[in-house]
């Protein structure tokens, strides 16, 4: 997911040294929109991971 992002930011860079003004806005909005539900869904997973973890631990 974040490598998608990576790409989208990269065709915008590229589009915006071209002068493509539109391209590269739309380009840097997907990626921001890519790289915001990656981090949610890093943290979510995060958060589940701690509470898991701990489970397992308090019944050793």
């Amino acid at each position: 997911m974040i490598g998608a992002a990576f790409t989208f930011l990269i065709i915008g860079l590229i589009a915006a040294l071209l002068g493509f003004t539109s391209i590269a806005g739309a380009s840097f909005a997907i990626a921001k929109f890519i790289f915001v539900i990656a981090l949610v869904i890093f943290v979510v997973l995060l958060v589940l991971g701690l509470k898991a973890g701990k489970a397992v631990a308090d019944k050793l």
